[in-house]
């Protein structure tokens, strides 16, 4: 059954959010954007666009002024401005004008590209999220953070441009494999522990059937996850204060994503923030012993880690010093006052930084 959620932006209502268990619905939700006027470009992934491509242009077909597709090498490592100049360049070749329309079939790369594009192209055109991976379902395709990589330093370059609506088939998630399903599931547990408990025990409670990839459960997981994100977003779609929560595990998570030169996942990257960042809410004395060693454990059984060979804490302590939430030379961390409230502490010192990548930091006996 389709559901929906409304963002609301300036208290005023801006996009829905639609979930639903196929494909079948997106046209009908398109047309409310009056897409028969207009063109249609689908910006995807390699990856994306075998799987998925010609079934969204197949319900286009007669549907809109024109359709087309663009696609680029799937990875990370093509989040890149260059690829944005090529999708500016395939759109004027093409002749888009403000009028037009991005939609974006694919996971957290694909989003933050197109949205990035759209915020920019022409000083701004529509576009659509219809997000293809947990993680974008969970975290990227909502909120209205676009972006691209600079010199490897995530997200440098960037706007805060809301989407006109997100599309989410959550029956895609079958579809992934284990590893990037896995990695998407690190937001999800993030949002249970800066705003939910509740949501948090519910996870775990239904850890086999998520592990399962139980559609219902899936749906209902990821519609939870996106109202605890909506609520945070309504209050500060751009990151003057509280949605800085949705960073936690984010610091520490986002240098080793580069420090590993982009080998792990951002999920995987996640979790290991998300541990240092409990680990450091315990030795603030926020959180107990046993609530850590709990939260820690916890993503073992979602094949995410807990530990990291072959870092070198002094370069991820350097590289934290280089991220985008740097304020006043000083970093906003985000830590748990208890599981279900997290808060925004500048406090944390280099010290409780590397004692928290000792902790996360795997050596074998001898070395």
């Amino acid at each position: 059954m389709d559901s929906r959620l409304n963002i609301l932006y300036n208290k005023k209502p801006c996009y829905d959010i639609v979930f639903s268990t196929d494909f079948q619905g997106l046209v009908s939700e398109l047309k409310g954007l009056e897409i028969e006027n207009r063109r249609v470009c689908i910006v995807t992934d390699s990856h994306v666009a075998a799987l998925y491509g010609d079934e969204i242009l197949g319900l286009l077909e007669g549907q809109c002024k024109e359709k087309t597709l663009f696609s680029f090498p799937v990875g990370e490592e093509n989040k890149t401005l260059e690829t944005v100049k090529n999708i500016y360049t395939f759109l004027i070749e093409k002749k888009f004008d403000r009028k037009d329309l991005l939609l974006a079939l694919g996971g957290g790369v694909v989003g933050d590209i197109t949205g990035f594009t759209a915020a920019t192209y022409l000083r701004g055109i529509d576009f659509v999220q219809v997000p293809t991976t947990l993680l974008a379902q969970a975290d990227s395709g909502i909120g209205g953070k676009t972006g691209v990589d600079f010199d490897g330093y995530k997200n440098m370059v960037g706007a805060f441009y809301m989407p006109r609506l997100v599309y989410m088939n959550v029956s895609v998630l079958k579809t992934l494999d284990e590893r990037q399903f896995f990695s998407g599931f690190a937001e999800i547990m993030k949002h249970g522990l800066i705003k939910d408990s509740i949501f948090y025990e519910w996870l775990l409670d239904k850890m086999y059937e998520i592990c399962d990839r139980d559609v219902s459960t899936l749906q209902e997981m990821v519609e939870r996850s996106c109202k605890i994100k909506k609520l945070v977003v309504e209050k500060d779609p751009t990151e003057k204060g509280e949605r800085a929560l949705l960073n936690f595990g984010h610091t520490i998570g986002h240098a080793i994503e580069k420090s590993k030169n982009f080998t792990l996942t951002h999920g995987e990257c996640v979790a290991l923030g998300a541990v240092a960042a409990a680990f450091i809410s315990w030795k603030h004395e926020w959180i107990s012993m046993d609530e850590y060693y709990e939260i820690r454990d916890m993503f073992v059984p979602f094949q995410l880690p807990i530990s990291v060979e072959n870092i070198d804490p002094q370069e991820i302590l350097s590289l934290t010093k280089s991220d985008k939430k740097m304020e006043n030379g000083s970093i906003k961390f985000i830590l748990l006052k208890k599981i279900g409230k997290a808060v925004i502490d500048r406090t944390v010192t280099d010290e409780d930084i590397l004692n928290a990548l000792s902790e996360i930091h795997y050596v074998e006996d001898g070395e």
